[in-house]
């Protein structure tokens, strides 16, 4: 099977290198395949023949999408659009790649793939134009949501960093650090959502999915755990959302309900912290 990487060397790009077998990958970056450009994108396609797209690029720095928002259209809803037209000519199906963010967080219980999306910033509308696209032009799609990634290879769009890098580095630089603890999610290590991607596009389930690691927490409870098994002593505080005002609103609870059986966060985390090597005698 010959399956079309888009975004290789990124986040979740880079764990979907290391899960697809070598001679059945076709990965691209940014600077072989621009999906804002239509003809491009058709090109590229129509040159490799894959019979599987994985499109891993997005514009997802939520705050600047408010303030950018022709250019979130433009990645995450054209984008897409562009993408599902040349998947279309050439045969291949495509995986979109979505986000919790389509949904508002107004409740406490865990989001199905039945729940009606209702997106309360330009991210997700943004992001949930991208989904109708590939609905409405392909039969073979799997929009995939999930939620709170991190991996070993870091997020390029936010300066090949992620939450859990974030948290280490503050903790090393000392003084107080307060994360809200009113913000629900389901972290989900990219190694697993990798693995799980792969099992899925060798199947014909077409349609919307929700993968994510089990089980959720706040954002501060994410934190504690990762200085808990990283053994590493930080002055960790609660605070609020509201003692953090954001451009873009950020969903109360996104939990995801998912039904392909990922590990626990905790666990996903450990094992993601292992491959860093964070080793708490060297902290």
């Amino acid at each position: 099977m010959k399956i079309m990487i888009i975004g290789a060397d990124g986040q979740l790009g880079c764990d979907l290198c290391k899960v697809i077998p070598k001679e059945d990958q076709i990965p691209l970056t940014i600077k072989e395949i621009d999906i804002t450009d239509p003809q491009m994108t058709t090109a590229v396609l129509k040159q490799h023949s894959p019979e599987v797209v994985i499109n891993t690029a997005a514009y997802h720095r939520v705050d600047d999408c408010e303030d950018n928002i022709l250019l979130a259209l433009k990645v995450n809803a054209y984008g897409v659009r562009n993408l599902a037209l040349a998947a279309k000519e050439v045969g291949a199906a495509l995986v979109s790649i979505s986000t919790d963010y389509v949904f508002s967080g107004d409740r406490k219980k865990p989001y199905s793939e039945k729940d009606v999306p209702e997106p309360k910033s330009a991210y997700g509308i943004s992001k949930l134009a991208g989904e109708f696209f590939a609905r409405y032009i392909l039969q073979k799609y799997f929009i995939v949501r999930t939620c709170g990634l991190y991996g070993v290879a870091g997020c390029m769009g936010k300066g090949g960093t992620n939450f859990v890098e974030g948290m280490i580095k503050k903790a090393k630089q000392g003084g107080v650090i307060r994360v809200v603890d009113d913000e629900f999610v389901s972290p989900t290590y990219t190694y697993d959502l990798a693995q799980a991607l792969y099992k899925l596009i060798q199947t014909n389930r077409y349609g919307i999915h929700h993968i994510a690691n089990s089980g959720s927490c706040s954002w501060y409870q994410f934190a504690a755990k990762i200085f808990e098994l990283t053994g590493i002593k930080a002055d960790l505080q609660k605070a609020t959302g509201a003692d953090y005002p954001t451009k873009a609103y950020r969903p109360k609870y996104s939990v995801l309900a998912s039904r392909f059986g990922l590990r626990i966060w905790k666990d996903a985390l450990k094992a993601y912290i292992d491959e860093k090597k964070y080793i708490s005698k060297l902290i």
